[in-house]
């Protein structure tokens, strides 16, 4: 079994203090406790990992991190500077603070930018930084609905740019259904932030990981799979490419 990362040790926070287990879909499936996929079908032994330049932080609405279906771990699987927390309204997680303030990066929220007030610095599709930082990407994750609370109820992330990306096409996460076309997966989007600064290897490692987890998710929970099944092979490739 991999070492545990940022999102595994907050999983297990946050069904610590839980007063009721959390139900999710497929509850009798019997599931590996890192990938959350069904055991018989587990992608752990298959994980990948990557050196980038950005960093990212996963600020999680109340038990979005419980549910299996979660695509965030996703990220924090392969890049080792991931950092997650839980979002609260009323107060800020001193080590959340302590990442943003810290002068090795240089943090940029991931939004859309319709939701942006016209008089804060955001990028289209590119994001820039200076040359003595490394970008850390905030991804706000949650529902639509839960995201768009938390972008609109954290001052202490309004002196930060945002960064607004425009998706090339739809969501390819079966699993869960978004509201509206335009939203994409956690790790959806952070594969399209790697590859928009230029790390596309990386960015289409992402995509790939994300692909076979879905393929994989989908065989556990018995419904009709919709997922990649080339997905296994193409992640085998890419990484064969990594070690050559």
């Amino acid at each position: 079994m991999p070492p545990k990362h940022a999102v595994h040790r907050l999983f297990e926070q946050r069904i610590s203090r839980s007063t009721k287990a959390f139900k999710a879909r497929g509850g009798s499936v019997i599931r590996c406790p890192q990938c959350r996929i069904d055991q018989q079908f587990c992608i752990c032994g298959l994980r990948p990992q990557a050196d980038s330049q950005a960093g990212f932080v996963l600020l999680y609405y109340d038990d979005e991190v419980l549910k299996p279906s979660n695509t965030g771990k996703l990220i924090a699987d392969i890049f080792v500077d991931t950092f997650a927390f839980i979002w609260q309204r009323t107060e800020v997680e001193q080590a959340l603070l302590d990442v943003l303030v810290d002068d090795s990066w240089y943090p940029i929220v991931v939004f859309p930018q319709a939701y942006v007030e016209p008089n804060r610095p955001t990028f289209i599709d590119r994001p820039v930084w200076p040359s003595d930082r490394r970008p850390l990407f905030i991804l706000l994750d949650g529902s639509w609905r839960e995201a768009k609370k938390m972008f609109r109820k954290s001052p202490y992330l309004d002196r930060f740019p945002v960064l607004s990306m425009t998706p090339e096409r739809v969501s390819q996460y079966l699993v869960r259904k978004a509201t509206q076309e335009h939203q994409l997966a956690t790790a959806e989007v952070a594969s399209m932030v790697l590859s928009a600064m230029q790390e596309s290897h990386n960015g289409t490692l992402l995509s790939t990981w994300f692909d076979l987890f879905s393929y994989r998710y989908q065989q556990g929970v018995k419904r009709e799979n919709v997922g990649d099944p080339t997905s296994e092979d193409r992640l085998s490739k890419l990484t064969l490419k990594e070690r050559v």
